[in-house]
C-alpha cells in the first residue's frame, strides 16, 4: 500500500529541488527510416561520458517525436539561443502529429539525413547507442557523429524561457 503523505512529500521535495535548477532548453530532431520527421523541445539532457563522449537526452513517451525516434538511429540536438522563444514555443507547444514544424523553420539535412535547424546556438548530430525506460520518459544514450556552432547568442534556459504549455499532456 502506498503512503499518500509520503509520496506527496517526495514530490514536494523533488519540486523544491528542481525549481532551483536552471536547465538548458534544446530541440531534438530526428527522421525515421520511412522519412517521417519530428522534433520536440527537451529540458532533460546532459553529457554523460567524456571518453567515449556520450550524451543523454530524455523524450516523453506521449510525444510524437518519441514515436518517430523509436524508428530512427540518429538525432540532432540543438541548443537554443537566448532570443529563440519562438522556436521553443514551436517545438514545445505544437505537436508533430498535427503540424509539420519544419515548414516553419529554416533547416537542412545533416549527417545521415537528420534535420538540422539553421538557427540555434550550437548543434550535435548523434547516433543512438541505447534506449532506457526511465518512467514517463525514455533516456536515449547517444554518441556524436557531427555538429557545429550556431548563430544564436546566449542560451535559452528553463528559467529564462516564457511559460510554455506542452503540446501533449505529460502522462
Amino acid at each position: 500500500m502506498v503512503d499518500r503523505g509520503r509520496a506527496h512529500g517526495r514530490a514536494a521535495a523533488a519540486d523544491a529541488y528542481t525549481e532551483r535548477v536552471e536547465y538548458p532548453l534544446a530541440v531534438v530532431t530526428t527522421t525515421a527510416d520511412d522519412g517521417t520527421r519530428s522534433g520536440c523541445l527537451v529540458g532533460f539532457l546532459t553529457q554523460c561520458s567524456i571518453e567515449p563522449p556520450r550524451f543523454l537526452v530524455c523524450i516523453s513517451k506521449v510525444n510524437h517525436t518519441f514515436e518517430v525516434l523509436d524508428r530512427a538511429e540518429v538525432v540532432a540536438l540543438h541548443l537554443l539561443g537566448a532570443d529563440q522563444d519562438d522556436t521553443a514555443s514551436l517545438f514545445g507547444e505544437t505537436t508533430g502529429d498535427r503540424v509539420d514544424k519544419f515548414d516553419h523553420v529554416a533547416w537542412h539535412q545533416g549527417p545521415r539525413g537528420v534535420p538540422v535547424l539553421d538557427d540555434c546556438a550550437a548543434w550535435l548530430a548523434l547516433a543512438v547507442v541505447d534506449r532506457i525506460d526511465v518512467g514517463d520518459h525514455v533516456a536515449v544514450v547517444t554518441r556524436p557523429i557531427g555538429g557545429g556552432p550556431g548563430t544564436g547568442g546566449g542560451l535559452l534556459t528553463s528559467a529564462s524561457a516564457p511559460p510554455l504549455a506542452a503540446g501533449h499532456p505529460v502522462a
